[in-house]
């Protein structure tokens, strides 16, 4: 997936977060339900309106973190990255940040109005107001910037290569899906009015779980793979890192908690939990996963490796030009002996093998082609037939097509049918063979006589695969485009198809 995609796949997402969110708030003004704010406003006692103390500051702070999104994520820090008008957009960064910090001040004024009375005087209060609120439109700029920034490095990192293009998609795909999970999280939490420790606890949680999962499936996983190692090496590795890890995650919640002494403890308590519950087996389980995935892989193109080779031996078994010059010297040879029947026969049967080695492996072909494959087949039979008068044989088969094409080898099939089990050189058989093109419909019919085999003929026990095949063939390749009647009784088969050329 493109970054371009990505990005329209953000700003969607995040203009139904929006919409969810102001929903949800218009859905609370009927029950006037403000999560208990106007206790504190009648503890202070101080007059409150559930309309401009909560809706109108509420509805405003949703719309300020949507359009800062929109501004920052796809115009301002995108046009910073590429350096385009590097002075325009830093001030109007500059200005972003400044008019954020104003509204969110100038709304916290009437939905925390309580705080007023927390100060010696209005003025030390509206500082604090105002100092909270710079604050807040500060950090929202850091986060959303290192965001977008995370966005373009893993697109820069992840530049697909031909050389290892699985590898890099599926890298890509598992960091945005990381890191479009922390966001997700950390965008309800802000539009929720959660605690600011609350999201900075799930930053620094989610990111370090990404992190490990990446490490793990990507290095740590491979590496004991190789060898040999069990899950309970891979368990305690992760333990002791994510052990590790707890003092540089407790060192920038430093700055947003205000009981240091226990800074620490908390950052342990939602660290190791995450990390043993839920980065260790979804590791493990992913890894795994892939890993069975890959043997496939790995194990079908041996396959194809064998069957390849074992096809190039084959056809190297039978030299197609020695045996083209092999049936023309047969050929002439008849001809010199005044064989002209057999002569036909060899000329005939060199034609179909010519037709079988080249144009039967293509996946069209023109129809003159397989209309000439099927009169060299017929003329072939003929030959073999001719000597009983008690065959009839009728063909009605157009000699001149246009530009038309089908799949190779699929009415012969019909016609060997007709052939096997129609004829008989003791009792009256007869086939009939009609093919017509009108209007871009091929219309194909075959009817011929029935004759069961006697009970020595080594045919009888034989199941015919030909129309079974020629069927899941139509199937596939003319969905929808033929239409194929097959009538049997005791004396006659009859087969009708209409192709769609």
């Amino acid at each position: 997936m493109k970054l371009k995609d990505v990005r329209k796949i953000e700003f969607w997402m995040a203009t139904v977060v929006f919409v969810a969110v102001v929903y949800a708030l218009l859905v609370d003004t009927n029950n006037r339900d403000d999560s208990g704010m106007h206790n504190y406003f009648l503890h202070q006692k101080i007059s409150y309106s559930y309309f401009f103390n909560f809706f109108v500051p509420n509805f405003i702070i949703d719309l300020l973190l949507y359009v800062m999104f929109l501004l920052l994520n796809f115009v301002l820090i995108p046009s910073l990255i590429n350096r385009k008008r590097e002075l325009l957009n830093y001030s109007l960064l500059a200005a972003l940040i400044l008019v954020s910090g104003v509204i969110l001040g100038v709304c916290r004024t009437y939905s925390h109005a309580y705080e007023l009375k927390d100060y010696d005087s209005i003025q030390r209060s509206y500082n604090s107001i105002f100092f909270k609120a710079f604050a807040q439109a500060i950090l929202l700029t850091i986060i959303i910037s290192l965001y977008t920034c995370a966005q373009y490095l893993i697109s820069y990192l992840l530049k697909s290569k031909a050389e290892n293009l699985p590898l890099q998609k599926q890298l890509k795909m598992d960091l945005s899906f990381g890191i479009g999970f922390w966001f997700i999280g950390l965008f309800f939490l802000i539009t929720s009015r959660s605690h600011l420790q609350l999201s900075v606890l799930w930053t620094l949680v989610v990111l370090s779980s990404v992190g490990i999962v990446i490490y793990s499936l990507y290095y740590l996983l491979p590496k004991l793979q190789e060898k040999q190692k069990k899950f309970r090496d891979f368990f305690w590795t992760i333990f002791a890192i994510s052990l590790i890890s707890v003092l540089p995650l407790s060192v920038p919640a430093l700055f947003f908690f205000n009981q240091t002494n226990e800074v620490i403890f908390i950052v342990a308590m939602f660290h190791l939990p995450t990390q043993l519950l839920v980065s260790i087996p979804l590791s493990w389980f992913l890894f795994k996963k892939r890993l069975m995935r890959q043997n496939e892989i790995a194990s079908l193109r041996t396959e194809l490796g064998q069957s390849d080779a074992n096809l190039t031996f084959l056809k190297s078994q039978i030299n197609p030009h020695f045996l083209f010059n092999a049936l023309n010297t047969l050929y002439g040879t008849a001809l010199q002996e005044k064989a002209e029947r057999t002569g036909e026969g060899i000329q005939r049967l060199g034609d179909m093998m010519r037709f079988m080695l080249h144009e039967n492996t293509q996946d069209k072909i023109s129809l003159m082609r397989e209309v000439e494959y099927l009169n060299n087949y017929i003329a072939l039979q003929t030959l073999r037939t001719s000597m009983s008068d008690k065959i009839t044989l009728i063909t009605e088969i157009e000699e001149q097509f246009e530009n038309y094409h089908i799949t190779p080898m699929l009415l012969i099939p019909f016609v060997e049918n007709a052939f096997k089990h129609g004829i008989s050189l003791q009792k009256s058989s007869y086939i009939k063979i009609s093919l017509q093109v009108r209007d871009q419909v091929l219309f194909f019919d075959v009817s011929n006589s029935i004759n069961p085999k006697s009970d020595n003929d080594p045919e009888k026990l034989k199941s015919g695969v030909g129309l079974e095949n020629v069927r899941q063939r139509l199937s596939l390749l003319y969905r929808d485009r033929h239409e194929l009647m097959i009538h049997e009784n005791a004396n006659e088969f009859f087969v009708h198809l209409t192709l769609h050329l």
